[in-house]
């Protein structure tokens, strides 16, 4: 179970870098936005994002 959760946190940074690398202006133009969002905002979509990806899995395995 370890080795799966760690191999799928490198997964996660593998994604993130390759978001910075491939548009680095586009992540700028989504963070300055994201800065205008108040906090529950963001963590309203947080949620929604860990949903989604907890639902995914489930469905996966």
């Amino acid at each position: 179970m370890p080795r799966e959760f760690y191999a799928a946190l490198c997964l996660v940074l593998v994604i993130e870098g390759l978001v910075l690398f491939a548009a680095p202006q586009g992540w700028q133009a989504m963070m300055r936005q994201a800065l205008q969002l108040p906090p529950r905002t963001l963590r309203v979509f947080g949620a929604l994002a860990m949903g989604a990806g907890l639902l995914t899995l489930q469905l996966i395995h």
